[in-house]
């Protein structure tokens, strides 16, 4: 691939000089729906989350819910992260609205999807900071008399889990070992899940190398957004994008909880992947790989299938 390509016009973004951008695709919103609407099984709505960083959740919940004995069944509620490689889309676009209210459908469960800080206007750790945001809003919530009420009546706090795609799998992982740090009794983080993972490194592996010319995610567009996402001055090594290199982060890992990672083999990030799986299982993690052998980074945003395939694999997690 020439080394001319460009990566910003691949991405729908213009630079400004100041360092900000502009982002040329507008891509569809979906207002929440906190009232039923017939033929539709969820309900959705937007709550504020930090209002200093103007971050906010929008929380979906099954219409209809299971019972047991005539009692509702609580369900598990998962803090979900939306990818797009810490510069792109929204908690509220239509792409991931979709799939957060086909989850809270199907596993069934409480998600609470994440409308985090997007770079280079907020560059890391910023998305990692309103991932912990996340978490905290959610065990607030357990313990305040007026707290969220879909989560009070409904969620089970001690079945809490994490679940990113892309760049939000980088956060689940980023923000648990920092809740690892902090006191979040009565909630209990039971699972992590990371679609796809975005990873990255300043050497290039054999998948980098291979999937190099990747239609969706060629590897100057993965420089490129860590480049806009990395804090100024940063390498590709830096542990904001590179989990697996030696530092004080690497003594916490033993005490994440039980994981699943999803991937694909056509992805140029698999490699990273699954160096990624090895430092969890040998850090004695329990960790569980589901890979497809066909399949690219992204499959999953464009076809209907394989993104039921991907939920069906958290619900077997999650249940």
């Amino acid at each position: 691939m020439s080394t001319h390509y460009n990566s910003h016009s691949h991405l729908g973004l213009t630079v400004n000089p100041d360092g900000t951008i502009n982002r040329q695709v507008q891509f569809p919103k979906i207002e929440p729906n906190p009232d039923p609407i017939t033929g539709n099984p969820i309900v959705s709505k937007d709550v504020t989350l930090n209002p200093k960083h103007e971050t906010s959740v929008r929380v979906f919940r099954p219409v209809k819910l299971p019972s047991n004995d005539n009692m509702v069944a609580r369900l598990p509620i998962m803090i979900y992260f939306h990818g797009g490689g810490f510069v792109l889309y929204s908690a509220t676009d239509a792409l991931a609205h979709h799939n957060c209210a086909q989850m809270a459908s199907d596993i069934p469960s409480i998600i609470v999807s994440v409308d985090y800080r997007l770079a280079p206007e907020h560059k890391l750790p910023a998305c990692y900071e309103d991932a912990v945001d996340a978490i905290l809003w959610v065990r607030d919530q357990a313990m305040d008399p007026e707290g969220e009420p879909w989560l009070k009546s409904f969620g089970d706090f001690t079945r809490c889990y994490l679940s990113g795609r892309g760049n939000g799998a980088n956060a689940v992982f980023h923000a648990t070992s920092t809740a690892l740090d902090l006191d979040l009794g009565p909630l209990k983080i039971a699972g992590l899940i990371y679609n796809q993972p975005l990873f990255g490194g300043v050497q290039r592996t054999n998948s980098e190398i291979k999937f190099a010319a990747d239609h969706l995610l060629p590897l100057p567009v993965l420089d490129t957004l860590w480049e806009l996402a990395l804090p100024r001055g940063a390498d590709r090594d830096h542990r904001f994008s590179n989990p697996m290199i030696d530092g004080p982060h690497k003594s916490k890992i033993g005490s994440l909880p039980r994981s699943l990672v999803i991937g694909f083999n056509g992805d140029p990030l698999i490699d990273r992947q699954q160096e990624f799986i090895q430092m969890l299982a040998l850090a004695g993690v329990q960790v569980e790989a589901q890979f497809d052998d066909v399949g690219f980074h992204g499959v999953d945003i464009v076809d209907q299938r394989r993104a039921l395939a991907v939920i069906k694999l958290v619900k077997d997690f999650v249940i």
